[in-house]
Order: structure tokens, then C-alpha cells, then sequence
């Protein structure tokens, strides 16, 4: 067995006998070890931003392209949105150990169902060094062992934060083995990681599409994916005028590197003419470059032509297409077709065409008159997310606490037997 098999043994090892102790952890234990690790954070704060500081640079003089280096960035705002994500997480309700369900049958047993953990999770993620707090926190609260490989891009800032939770964990008395960062760069590590069955129960890649592709083909365990982020945001000839252009520049500017920036603007053939072009101005402030249809590229000299390809890619960057159609059934054709089934919104105060947009787009997350930015774990209240799941299975949209269960039958008797 090669060296890096061997470390991912061991941690997996380690990672299983700690789920153990984890999955029967109480909730103030939890808590407690959340707590301390927010401290830790603050204490940490300037070596945290050091070690971060020196991943840009690295980042830098290897060329990264401008939206992974967003992502790999971190300041006091990041760093207070990552302290807030840990103390909203503790003031959620701990899902472990929940019944529901539970009814009485005919021979007087009573069955119902509880939650549990999964048991251990492998994390894969790129660039993003808050992914690793994130990860950390929302498996300890819901009684998950968790094994971290972030990004060779963002190793010392995974480091100074994972030091942290080494911390926190001790301190609140739980097996620091609960959380584990694999410290080496080498891609062989995900290689073995995405195959020890016998001690990982689900692997959460998040990042490009290479890297869900490289995980998806050698995984030996369930994959909960977090596929690329093609949103639409669709204005609808009965949207407020208003509503639309701050939607829509909201949804592509607040942030370019992220996963739910609008990528492709579709509009109503019947929509404010006037709206539109204050929006195209916006944009072109901003300067973001717009590819567009034939329709489109009639309507402004200034936007160039989209192509087939164009219709499918996530930009994360200042660059939008945009279509002109001719109904609420085209848009959600072009939808359904070219995105990533992650989130997709409508602007519109017509009530039948709402209903019908959120009825059949098939995407994890369908908005009616709210900026595709919401899509996320923190917005949607559960503290943070791990991971935006584009699949179908065990886990749609956001996963936070309960994404992170799976749930067992009980049984409760009084001394019957079956005839």
C-alpha cells in the first residue's frame, strides 16, 4: 500500500471510531465545541488573514483566474459571516435523535422513525478556505465525523482554520479526531478518498467540473453533488419594471465567483423596453460583457453573439448571456434544457405564470421575485451550508443539519410477538 493510501486509512480509521463518541454527543457538547471555535477564530484572527495572505500571493504568481481568487479571499467582513454562520448553527435545533412519524398498529407496537447521523463524511472543495468552518460545524452539530480536503490553493488558510477546530473540539471534550484535514496537496489523496468504503459514508465534492467528474467516475461511496451553477433569471412581461432591473443586476453583480450568479438573463419579448436598457446601461457600467441572441443583438449593438455553448456555461465572472422570448413556456423550456437544475427565479406579478414556473422548472432552488443570490444556506436559515446539491437523490438544494442525517426505524413494544 503507497504512503498516501496508508494516510487515508489511518484517518479513516480514526474518522470512524470518532463518529462513535460523535453520533452520541449531546447537544450542549456540540454546542460548546461550536462556541469554542468561534473563539478560537477571533483569537486567531490576524494569523488566519496571514495565512490567507499567503495563499493570494501564491495564488497570484500562479496565474488563478479572478473568480477563484474571489472565492480563495478572505477579510474581517468573511471572517465575521464565518463567526455568524457558527453561532446561527448553534441556534439551531438538533435534528439527532428526533421521532416522527410514530404511529400505533393493529398488534399495539409503535413505529416510527428518528434521525441519525450518516456516520462519516469526505468533503472535497476547492478554493474556498470558509467551506472548511462550514463543513466542520454543520457535521459536529448533526453528529457527523467529517475528513476535509480543501484546494492546494488554499492550504495554509485550511490550516490556520482547522487549528482552530483542533481547539475548539479539545476543549469541549469531544475526539479531535472528529474533524480532519488531510494535509497534503497530493491529488492521489482524493483518489483514496473517494474509495474507502469501509470508512466514509458519503463523499460532498464542491467545485469545479472537473474535480465532480475526477469524483463522480472512482467513487466507491454515495456522492452528494454539487454540480456547476448555470442560473437563469427570467423577466416576464407582467414583472414591475423596477423588480426586474434590481433582480436581475443584483443576481449576475452581488458577487461574480459563486455558484448562484445569474448566468443567463432570459426576458420577455413584451417586457418594459425602457427597464431593459436602464439595465443593459447597469451592466455596461459594470462592464459586463453581454452574449446574446439575434433578437437581443437587434435590440443593442453593443452585445455580442451567444452561442450554442454559451447557453450552458457558468461564467462566474462579468459575462451574461441573454435571450429574448416569446412566453413563460420558452423560458422554462430554455431552463430546463441548458441549466444545471441549481436555482432559477422569475420575476412576475402575474400569479398563473408563477405557479407555472415553480411547478415545472426542475431545479433545486425556483424563486419567484427574489435574486438568485438567496440561494444559500445562510439565507435559507440553516446557518451554513455544506454543499449545494444539483441531484436528486437523498438531498436537494442547500445541505445543512438535516441534509446531514438519514433516518432508522424504531420499534416499540410491550411484549408482543408475532402470530
Amino acid at each position: 500500500m503507497g504512503s498516501i493510501a496508508k494516510l487515508i486509512s489511518n484517518i479513516g480509521q480514526k474518522a470512524l471510531i470518532a463518529s462513535n463518541t460523535l453520533r452520541i454527543a449531546n447537544t450542549d457538547t456540540k454546542n460548546n465545541a461550536l462556541l469554542n471555535i468561534a473563539a478560537a477564530i477571533q483569537e486567531n484572527k490576524q494569523a488566519i488573514l496571514d495565512a490567507n495572505s499567503l495563499d493570494i500571493k501564491i495564488a497570484k504568481k500562479n496565474n488563478i483566474d479572478s473568480a477563484l481568487l474571489d472565492r480563495l479571499m478572505l477579510n474581517d467582513d468573511r471572517l465575521e459571516s464565518v463567526v455568524e454562520g457558527l453561532n446561527q448553527i448553534i441556534l439551531l435545533n438538533d435534528p439527532i435523535g428526533e421521532v416522527s412519524d410514530l404511529k400505533t398498529r393493529p398488534s399495539g407496537i409503535k413505529i416510527g422513525k428518528m434521525m441519525v447521523p450518516l456516520g462519516v463524511i469526505g468533503m472535497i472543495y476547492e478554493s474556498r478556505p470558509n467551506v472548511t468552518i462550514d463543513a466542520a460545524a454543520l457535521c459536529i452539530k448533526s453528529g457527523n465525523a467529517v475528513i476535509l480536503r480543501g484546494g492546494s490553493e488554499a492550504i495554509n488558510s485550511n490550516m490556520a482554520f482547522y487549528n482552530c477546530i483542533k481547539q475548539g473540539l479539545k476543549q469541549a471534550g469531544l475526539n479531535p479526531h472528529s474533524v480532519q484535514l488531510i494535509e497534503v496537496t497530493d491529488r492521489e489523496a482524493v483518489t483514496e478518498l473517494v474509495k474507502a468504503s469501509d470508512y466514509v459514508d458519503a463523499i460532498i465534492p464542491r467545485g469545479g467540473k472537473g474535480l465532480i467528474k475526477n469524483v463522480s467516475s472512482n467513487a466507491r461511496v454515495p456522492v452528494i453533488k454539487h454540480l456547476d451553477g448555470v442560473c437563469h433569471t427570467y423577466l416576464d412581461i407582467d414583472a414591475d419594471p423596477q423588480k426586474g432591473i434590481d433582480i436581475a443586476f443584483n443576481g449576475k453583480t452581488r458577487r461574480y465567483g459563486v455558484c448562484n450568479a445569474t448566468e443567463t438573463l432570459l426576458v420577455h419579448e413584451g417586457f418594459d423596453t425602457k427597464a431593459l436598457s436602464t439595465l443593459i446601461e447597469l451592466y455596461n457600467e459594470k462592464e459586463v460583457e453581454i452574449r446574446g441572441c439575434e433578437k437581443s443583438q437587434k435590440l443593442y449593438s453593443a452585445i455580442k453573439k451567444a452561442s450554442e455553448d454559451d447557453w450552458y456555461e457558468e461564467y462566474l465572472g462579468p459575462i451574461l448571456s441573454m435571450k429574448i422570448v416569446e412566453s413563460v413556456d420558452e423560458a422554462i423550456s430554455h431552463i430546463n434544457k441548458y441549466g444545471s437544475a441549481h436555482t432559477d427565479a422569475i420575476v412576475t406579478d402575474n400569479d398563473a405564470n408563477s405557479k407555472k414556473f415553480l411547478s415545472e422548472v426542475d431545479s433545486s432552488s425556483v424563486m419567484v421575485n427574489a435574486s438568485t443570490g438567496f440561494a444559500d444556506g445562510f439565507e435559507y436559515g440553516l446557518g451554513a451550508e455544506i454543499g449545494i446539491s444539483t441531484g436528486k437523490f437523498h438531498v436537494r438544494g442547500p445541505v445543512g443539519l438535516e441534509g446531514l442525517t438519514s433516518q432508522k426505524y424504531i420499534v416499540i413494544g410491550d411484549g408482543q410477538i408475532r402470530p
